[in-house]
């Protein structure tokens, strides 16, 4: 069964309208994912100006990154940006997020499928 963390940060990527989210957004596009395609297997605050991430693209690639952040500013996800993005590819099924990814996979339609399933509503995650 697919983690509910992955359902809901997926859909807040795709829909939310805070600024951690509409950022993220641009910085997945800006390393060619679709992020209306990409499905978010975590995101987690790992210190007091940075959050730990991990994505799957469409064509099934994993990648694992860092965005930092000023998390005290009222604003300060507006000027956040990608640091260590890694493709993990071949090597996610060791990794400490390996169940929550193979869940992610499961969950995700084939490439040629148009999108992720998503529940009805909108999730709700801290404002950017």
């Amino acid at each position: 069964m697919v983690s509910s963390i992955v359902v809901q940060y997926t859909d807040l990527l795709r829909t939310s309208d805070y600024d951690l989210w509409s950022r993220l957004r641009v910085l997945l596009k800006d390393q060619g994912l679709d992020p209306d395609r990409t499905v978010v297997v975590d995101l987690l605050q790992e210190g007091p100006d940075h959050e730990d991430g991990q994505v799957i693209s469409e064509d099934h690639r994993v990648y694992r990154f860092t965005l930092y952040y000023d998390q005290a500013a009222e604003h300060g996800a507006r000027s956040a940006y990608l640091s260590g993005w890694t493709d993990i590819t071949d090597s996610w099924r060791i990794g400490s997020l390996a169940t929550r990814t193979a869940d992610a996979f499961a969950w995700m339609p084939s490439p040629t499928e148009s999108s992720c399933p998503l529940p009805q509503g909108r999730a709700s995650r801290w404002p950017g």
